[in-house]
């Protein structure tokens, strides 16, 4: 069983497409992850969540680019924006694209770091035990290591 360092408690994942989310339940079922993994369909339900809840903040959130409503960059303007409890929101943004401009606007609005979408299953489970192992404790955003895979 893979015990993350960081010991998120409650993640979030936004992505309006429902295989995506699935496959991401999935995963973090199989890699047996003691967490908790709250859903949102599209940004604005995301954001709607976030504020109903503020009680109860996700560490980490995995924020698809691409989605109706409000997109994954208007949502995390929103989130860097507002005041605490969102500020120590950890924010991984997630598309299909690999491109420079996505990834460049992730990073200077304030993502901590910025991951393609995996094209299998099995990528899908080496992307979130990467992030699962993660110290965040020792985390410094970095351009550098801004992209992961």
């Amino acid at each position: 069983m893979l015990q993350p360092q960081n010991s998120h408690k409650i993640i979030y994942l936004a992505d309006d497409d429902e295989d995506d989310r699935m496959l991401f339940m999935d995963a973090v079922s199989e890699l047996d992850l003691a967490i908790m993994v709250k859903q949102a369909e599209d940004g604005q339900q995301l954001l709607h969540s976030l504020y109903q809840t503020a009680t109860e903040i996700p560490e980490l959130l995995f924020l698809d680019i691409n989605m109706p409503g409000k997109n994954g960059f208007e949502c995390l303007t929103e989130i860097r924006n507002a005041d605490q409890p969102f500020n120590a929101l950890k924010v991984i943004m997630m598309s299909t694209s690999n491109n420079a401009y996505s990834i460049d606007k992730s990073y200077e609005l304030g993502a901590d770091f910025y991951a393609v979408k995996p094209g299998t299953y099995q990528e899908l489970k080496k992307l979130l035990q990467n992030v699962f192992s993660m110290d965040w404790n020792a985390f410094t955003r970095d351009k550098t290591g801004f992209l992961i895979a």
